[in-house]
């Protein structure tokens, strides 16, 4: 019985030192994937935001500022911190004569930094999100 214990010796530091690291990496894929899908729903909520706010102006110029400015307000209320992001607001449609129908369509694209959490290949990835909101088609224009 002695010499059974012997050779199962050291065998529960092979299986630490090869299951430690992938318990960890597991954990910090766990909180990389938490990271992505909060980031994800906060860009997709600013691009509705902001859509929604340039659909209900009736100037194009105002909107697409007015717009810009709540998609920024938005992501820092959900506690988003991009490395880079890039909001565009087409209001073309808002130049339109009133009983023309159309929509004002927010791109949101906000770049996530990841490299904190130490996992090659994830310095950062980048989220989009497009969204269109009818205006509407009877409501006054400015300048029509």
């Amino acid at each position: 019985m002695n010499s059974r214990w012997r050779n199962e010796r050291g065998s529960a530091t092979v299986e630490a030192v090869i299951g430690v690291p992938v318990f960890v990496l597991l954990i910090l894929l766990a909180i990389m994937g938490g990271r992505v899908a909060l980031a994800k729903q906060a860009v997709d909520a600013a691009t509705a935001d902001a859509a929604r706010v340039a659909s209900l102006s009736r100037d194009a110029i105002k909107a697409e500022s007015d717009a810009i400015e709540v998609a920024e307000a938005s992501l820092a209320n959900q506690g988003i911190t991009c490395l880079d992001t890039t909001i565009t607001v087409d209001t073309a449609a808002l130049r339109r004569p009133a009983g023309t129908p159309g929509v004002v369509t927010a791109t949101v694209s906000c770049t996530l930094r990841l490299a904190d959490l130490g996992l090659p290949g994830t310095a950062s990835r980048t989220i989009t999100a497009t969204v269109a909101s009818p205006i509407d088609t009877w409501r006054e224009r400015a300048g029509r």
